[in-house]
């Protein structure tokens, strides 16, 4: 067999879609179930301009919620805007019934701020970055919270 791996680091949703597709398909053979696909995307809108300058984003499939991506700009932090962000996730969360959201974050990020919100690590990858750790961290949403 003759195959070529090509990288493509400039790359459309098309491309990722190349991929995506046939695993949402082996996943759904290999579990026996659908996973779905829940995207989303959470922006604070600045009021003078209209327009985003953070939020959340990420998916849910199967049971749980992936965070990839929550930022507050530093001039709007001590606000209350993360936790509130992190509210609209659990809720979309819930309304779907998932049961639950995980997310990562480096050492020298938000860890402290997602443990008041009842998150735990379940993982830690070390010197990443070099000297640092990123900790992946997850919340359960179907049964109560036991801080």
């Amino acid at each position: 067999m003759n195959v070529r791996i090509d990288l493509k680091t400039d790359y459309s949703g098309e491309d990722v879609d190349a991929i995506r597709l046939p695993l949402i398909a082996s996943n759904r053979e290999a579990s026996g179930r659908v996973a779905g696909y829940h995207p989303f995307v959470f922006h604070i809108i600045d009021p003078a301009s209209g327009a985003p300058v953070g939020g959340a984003s990420g998916h849910g499939s199967f049971d749980w919620i992936f965070l990839e991506l929550l930022f507050v700009p530093a001039s709007l932090r001590g606000q209350g805007l993360g936790t509130q962000l992190m509210a609209h996730v659990e809720q979309f969360a819930r309304e779907r019934g998932l049961i639950g959201v995980w997310l990562d974050t480096f050492s020298f990020q938000a860890r402290p701020f997602y443990e008041r919100l009842g998150y735990a690590v379940f993982g830690t990858l070390d010197d990443h970055p070099t000297g640092g750790q990123r900790f992946f961290m997850q919340k359960r949403l179907d049964h109560p919270a036991t801080h």
